[in-house]
């Protein structure tokens, strides 16, 4: 018998001057809306480093993580299968913003002018900044 285990996503959640920073989906699921930038856990690698990863390929900026927000893992909140994702909260280091690899652009958003977002971000948005959404 074959074993089944869900796949592991990172989500890095980056909140500055009351917007918070979203990349538009290049490919399906979700082809054309807005998520947080994130993406898979490459084999071997810490969910720490992954996140500062996917960030940078995504967005071009260097981070830093400053908090764990959670872990998320409905089996629907990914319609390509059951996937886990643990999001971090992360601060900006440097570099300049410009969308990269799953990206077609990437910007600010308010907090109070908020796209629809893709798979459960709405619901780690507001654990990441309660009130504030």
């Amino acid at each position: 018998m074959r074993y089944k285990s869900p796949k592991l996503t990172v989500d890095g959640i980056i909140v500055k001057d009351k917007e918070v920073l979203l990349i538009k989906r290049k490919i399906s699921p979700f082809k054309g809306k807005w998520a947080f930038p994130g993406g898979f856990v490459e084999y071997g690698e810490k969910t720490e480093d992954a996140v500062i990863r996917e960030v940078f390929e995504e967005t071009n900026l260097k981070t830093k993580i400053m908090e764990l927000i959670g872990v998320y893992s409905d089996p629907a909140r990914d319609p390509r299968g059951h996937s886990v994702t643990v999001a971090y909260r992360l601060k900006i280091e440097s570099g300049v913003l410009k969308s990269g690899d799953d990206a077609s652009d990437v910007k600010f958003f308010s907090l109070k002018q908020l796209p629809d977002l893709s798979f459960d971000h709405e619901d780690i948005l507001k654990d990441a900044i309660g009130s504030e959404v």
